[in-house]
C-alpha cells in the first residue's frame, strides 16, 4: 500500500551538472559537488519577468511559471558548469580556433551566448520535430488515402497521428540521451532531488538514509508536464481542421499558435497533482512518472548529500512553502507555487 504523505511542499529543483538546485518560496540555491569531500552552496537570484496579477490567472500563469523556470534552469545549469570546470570534474579539450575567436570577442559573456544560441537552435529544431514534421508525414503518407472521409474523422486521425509520432519521438530521444554516461549521472542526481522532496514530505528528518528509502518518481515534475503537454496537444489538436483555410501548411502554424493553451493546461494538470494525493490525481499523473523511469535513475550518496544541502537551503522557517498539511484536503492557503521538480 502506498505510504501517504504527511505535507506537500512548493519546493521544487532540477538536477544539474554534478549538482542540484533546489527552489523555495524565499531562496533559491545549487548546491554543486567539487571533490569527493566538498559542496559548494551558491545563491541564485532571477528576478520574474511576470510581476502582474494578470500572470497568476489559472491557465495564464503557466506560460509565466514555465519562463521563468527555464531561466532560473539555464542560469543554476551555467553555474554548476562553471564550478564542474572550475574542479576539473568535466574534460577540458585544446580550444578551436573558431573557440579562442569567441572567447576573445565575447569573454566572459561568452558562456551566455553559447546558452542563449543553444537555446535558440533547441526551440527551432524542437518545433520542427513536434510542430511541423507529424503533419507533414501525414500528409505524405496517410492523408492520400483518406480523401473521402468526413472532415471530423480525417481532423481525429490525424490529431492521433501527430501525438502519437510526438511521444515516439520524445521518448526515443530520451532513451538515447539516457545511454550517454554524462547524462546518466544528471539523471542520477534527479531521482536524488525527487527523492529528498519526498523525505521532507513524509517529515523525516533529511539524512542520506531516510533519503535513499523514498522513490524516485515525483507527480510534479519537468518530464511529467512534458508528458501531459503532449497529451494535451492531441485534445487540441481534435478543434484545428486538417487544413484550416484550405491550406494544409497551416495546421502547424495554428498549432504553434496554441502552443500557450496547452502549456496553460499542463501546467494546471502537473499543479493539481501536486497538491493533491488521491485516485483521481494519480490516473493523471501515471504517464509522466511512467517517462520519469527514463529520466530519474537510482542516485549514489555523494549525490543525495548534494540534495539535502540545497534542500536544507531552501526551506522557510515560517513554513510558507507548505502547499497542504494532507493530500486529501484544499491547500491551506493560496501561493505561487509555480516550480516543479524538474
Amino acid at each position: 500500500m502506498k505510504k501517504q504523505q504527511k505535507k506537500i511542499t512548493s519546493i521544487g529543483g532540477s538536477a544539474l551538472i554534478e549538482g542540484i538546485m533546489m527552489r523555495g518560496p524565499k531562496r533559491t540555491a545549487a548546491a554543486c559537488r567539487v571533490d569527493k569531500d566538498t559542496i559548494e552552496l551558491v545563491d541564485i537570484e532571477v528576478k520574474p519577468v511576470f510581476k502582474s496579477g494578470f500572470w497568476k490567472i489559472p491557465l495564464v500563469r503557466g506560460i509565466a511559471g514555465m519562463i521563468d523556470s527555464m531561466r532560473l534552469s539555464y542560469k543554476a545549469l551555467g553555474i554548476s558548469a562553471d564550478k564542474a570546470m572550475e574542479a576539473g570534474l568535466v574534460e577540458e579539450e585544446e580550444p578551436s580556433k573558431f573557440e579562442k575567436w569567441l572567447e576573445k570577442t565575447f569573454g566572459d559573456k561568452l558562456m551566455n551566448v553559447i546558452m542563449v544560441i543553444a537555446s535558440i537552435l533547441g526551440v527551432a529544431i524542437a518545433l520542427g520535430l513536434f510542430m511541423f514534421l507529424p503533419s507533414k508525414l501525414f500528409d505524405w503518407t496517410i492523408a492520400p488515402h483518406i480523401t473521402e472521409w468526413a472532415e471530423s474523422s480525417a481532423r481525429l486521425l490525424k490529431s492521433a497521428f501527430e501525438g502519437v509520432l510526438k511521444l515516439v519521438l520524445f521518448f526515443g530521444y530520451m532513451i538515447i540521451v539516457s545511454q550517454m554516461e554524462d547524462m546518466k549521472r544528471v539523471f542520477m542526481y534527479h531521482g536524488a532531488e525527487h527523492k529528498t522532496i519526498f523525505c521532507y514530505e513524509n517529515d523525516e528528518e533529511l539524512t542520506v538514509e531516510n533519503v535513499r528509502k523514498q522513490t524516485r518518481f515525483h507527480p510534479r515534475c519537468g518530464t511529467s508536464f512534458l508528458v501531459v503537454t503532449l497529451l494535451v496537444g492531441i485534445i487540441v489538436g481534435l478543434f484545428i481542421p486538417t487544413a484550416p483555410f484550405g491550406i494544409k501548411f497551416l495546421r502547424p502554424v495554428f498549432r504553434l499558435l496554441l502552443l500557450p493553451v496547452m502549456v496553460g493546461l499542463g501546467y494546471e494538470v502537473i499543479k493539481l497533482c501536486g497538491k493533491h494525493d488521491n485516485v483521481f490525481t494519480r490516473i493523471l499523473a501515471t504517464p509522466g512518472l511512467w517517462a520519469q523511469r527514463i529520466t530519474t535513475k537510482e542516485p549514489k550518496d555523494e549525490m543525495i548529500e548534494c540534495a539535502i544541502k540545497a534542500m536544507e537551503a531552501v526551506i522557510p522557517d515560517d513554513g510558507s512553502d507548505i502547499l497542504s498539511c494532507c493530500p486529501d484536503l484544499e491547500p491551506i492557503q493560496e501561493k505561487d507555487d509555480s516550480q516543479t521538480a524538474e
